[in-house]
């Protein structure tokens, strides 16, 4: 998954995370989080450096100094409109994997530039379609406009 960003929901101004499908069917899974995790996802794709680390910068920086490699997030399960991720970690050539808010997964993931990945369960059940037809962007767009407009942010609980 390719994370595309951070948007607001209009008209309820509620933060919603996209990841579009980097190869196949260039579906895209919208995900609605909390402020917090959107901003700190948004200042790690922009590059912004806070005057002290912020939680997922923290996080960062022990896993590296403990030597722990984060391998890969996985979006695992959507399961009562909740969104349900692992991230998934190796350390002195043993694995592991730690369950996490898809939110904060992905922020710390925007910070060490790990692949992300959604099972294909979870795509079906929540992701949009996308063509990539340039005749027929315009449309597309408008689609998820539209879906954007009528799905509610209980429908995606992160």
């Amino acid at each position: 998954m390719h994370l595309v960003g951070v948007r607001v929901e209009m008209p309820t101004n509620s933060p919603i995370v996209l990841l579009r499908e980097s190869e196949g069917q260039h579906r895209v899974l919208p995900i609605f989080i909390g402020p917090v995790e959107a901003t700190a996802i948004a200042f790690a794709q922009n590059g912004v450096i806070t005057a002290r680390p912020l939680t997922h910068d923290l996080l960062r920086d022990l896993l590296v100094a403990l030597g722990v490699g984060v391998e890969r997030i996985v979006i695992t399960e959507l399961r009562d409109r909740t969104f349900y991720a692992e991230i998934e970690m190796t350390t002195n050539g043993s694995s592991h994997k730690v369950s996490s808010r898809p939110s904060d997964a992905i922020a710390l993931a925007a910070r060490l530039g790990t692949p992300i990945f959604a099972d294909e369960s979870v795509l079906e059940e929540a992701a949009v379609t996308m063509s990539d037809d340039d005749d027929e962007e315009d449309d597309e767009v408008e689609r998820f406009r539209e879906f954007l407009e009528g799905v509610n942010p209980e429908d995606f609980a992160s």
